[in-house]
């Protein structure tokens, strides 16, 4: 028999599933490497950021410094003066004799246009006003005369006395139709008679009139005294040849003196050398001066009557019609003559139209007519020519307005000083001054503006030859109050509510600088002038003090990593 072997017979092992790991350990693990670096990213992001914005704080500090007080504005570079010529006629340009920077005088003629037309009508003009000047002489000769002729018929047609004493005879009676030249009535003066004697020469030539004489009346011996009243300028040859010269003597009437009475008469110791015959003192024919119908007479005969005493009257003729309508052409003549000087005016004022000389010294910019082209000034537009037959300017000196606010004019006087540079010329600051303050101001939304007037110092010229030209864009500063030294931050620093940003706990680090913009702190200052870049603290903070001005130009993303 076989020996049965003792050794452990080996199983087959059975197929067994691998066990499951945990794995939720490293997980978590992963998660918490993961978290702890996101927690130090993000610490390292705020850190940088909050840094990043602290870093668009700018540090500016409070001190003494020179203020300058301004007012700013824009404005545009102008000439002294222009002058655009224009023309108010048309026609052909006869002359033009000047370019494009030639210097112009005052008065000097730039442009003569050809006038034939306006000449004609002148002389036209002319002529009418002398036949008009003619109509008015005329007319004023004809009612000149109706007033004389007027004045005279009513002169005439009364009847006055042509002397005074007694209504000897009648020859008319009212309501008789009497021509001119006809006798109306005889006056004689019976108070008084006058007496013609001879006298010797020699004896004459020492009489006078008014002198005192004596008259003896012939056949009475009756003496009468009175005065003589007329000596003969010439001697004549009386009785035996002897020279002698009638003198005339003047008595009262004693009352039966008549025409047929004679007499002598003695001046002093000289006796008349022959006797004469008493006359009425006066004995006058009084004679018609008027054609018609007499209307009345006053007096009858015996009747004592005075010099120019009305005695009566003719019927009037009535003139006033042809008085008036004499007046009537002569205002129409005197029309009609103005009317004339008139158009000769407008024609003479329109004549000097055809010459356009410039009314400024300057220098010419713009020359758009030359001798031989035509003129239009109502179709210039259409047909694309120039409105402005020249342009001139005065470039003696350079000006410009800038509009001041309603606040800021108060501020701003003749005489200040004024800065400014060119939008167009980088670098060069120019100087002026201001030259008037226009109180007429402009209104829009609520606020009022005023412009001033700056004149550029320098010769226009010479500045545009530095590239100062008219029409430049300008920023101005005038210079209204020069404060000195006083206490001072940026105009930026101060935010609204006369605030600044200062530094509080924690805000900056050792070596000062700003590390954390939260810890900035309001603090209310009360100011005073600005300058437009600086602004005066007159409280709230000292020299040295810093304030913190926020940069407008910080980024935007960052504002975001700060968040």
């Amino acid at each position: 028999m076989a020996e049965q072997s003792t050794a452990p017979v080996k199983e087959t092992p059975k197929f067994q599933a691998p066990k499951k790991k945990k794995k939720w350990p490293k997980r978590v693990a992963t998660i918490l490497i993961l978290a702890l670096v996101l927690a130090v990213m993000l610490w390292r992001c705020a850190a940088g950021g909050q840094q990043s914005i602290a870093g668009n704080y700018i540090p500016a500090i409070a001190q003494h410094q020179d203020l300058t007080v301004a007012v700013t504005g824009p404005g545009t570079i102008k000439p002294n003066d222009t002058y655009r010529a224009t023309a108010l006629v048309r026609g052909e340009v006869l002359t033009a004799p000047f370019e494009e920077g030639d210097t112009i005088a005052k008065d000097d003629v730039l442009f003569t246009i050809d006038a034939e037309d306006v000449e004609n009508s002148i002389k036209q003009a002319r002529t009418g006003v002398e036949q008009a000047q003619l109509s008015v002489e005329s007319a004023q000769l004809n009612y000149d005369s109706l007033l004389r002729t007027q004045s005279d018929d009513a002169e005439d047609r009364q009847v006055k006395a042509n002397a005074a004493g007694v209504i000897n005879k009648l020859y008319v009676d009212p309501g008789d139709t009497v021509a001119a030249g006809t006798p109306i009535a005889d006056i004689l003066d019976r108070d008084n008679m006058k007496l013609t004697v001879p006298f010797h020469s020699v004896d004459a030539q020492g009489f006078y009139v008014g002198q005192s004489a004596t008259v003896t009346v012939a056949g009475t011996a009756e003496t009468l005294y009175g005065s003589i009243t007329e000596i003969a300028a010439t001697d004549s040859v009386g009785l035996g040849g002897t020279l002698v010269r009638n003198v005339t003597v003047t008595v009262p009437n004693p009352g039966a003196l008549s025409a047929a009475s004679t007499g002598s008469a003695s001046v002093g110791t000289a006796a008349s050398s022959a006797t004469g015959t008493f006359q009425y003192a006066e004995s006058k024919q009084l004679i018609a001066l008027y054609s018609g119908k007499l209307e009345s007479l006053d007096v009858k005969e015996g009747d004592r009557v005075y010099q120019d005493q009305v005695l009566g009257q003719f019927e009037g003729r009535n003139m006033q019609d042809q008085v008036d309508a004499a007046a009537i052409q002569l205002r129409n003549a005197k029309l009609a003559l103005r009317n004339a000087q008139d158009s000769l005016s407008r024609a003479e004022s329109t004549l000097e139209d055809y010459t356009i000389t410039s009314p400024i010294d300057g220098t010419v910019i713009e020359k758009n007519y030359k001798s031989g082209d035509n003129i239009d000034p109502s179709t210039a537009s259409a047909t694309g020519n120039s409105a402005f037959m020249a342009v001139i300017y005065d470039m003696s000196r350079l000006t410009f307005d800038i509009n001041v606010s309603e606040m800021d004019v108060v501020k701003v006087q003749v005489g200040q000083k004024v800065t400014f540079t060119a939008d167009a010329l980088d670098g060069q600051e120019f100087t002026g001054v201001v030259e008037k303050v226009n109180i007429n101001g402009t209104t829009a939304g609520g606020n009022t503006s005023y412009p001033v007037t700056v004149a550029v110092d320098g010769d226009g010229m010479d500045l545009a030859g530095q590239g100062l030209l008219p029409g430049m864009s300008v920023s101005a500063s005038i210079v209204v109050e020069e404060v000195g030294s006083v206490l001072a931050v940026p105009v930026d620093a101060v935010q609204r509510g006369n605030t600044v940003l200062v530094a509080g706990p924690g805000a900056l680090d050792s070596e000062g600088n700003l590390v954390d913009f939260t810890k900035l702190e309001s603090r209310t200052v009360e100011l005073g002038r600005n300058s437009g870049e600086l602004i005066e603290i007159l409280s709230g903070l000292e020299e040295g003090d810093t304030v913190f001005v926020q940069n407008n130009a910080s980024s935007f993303m960052s504002a975001m990593m700060g968040m």
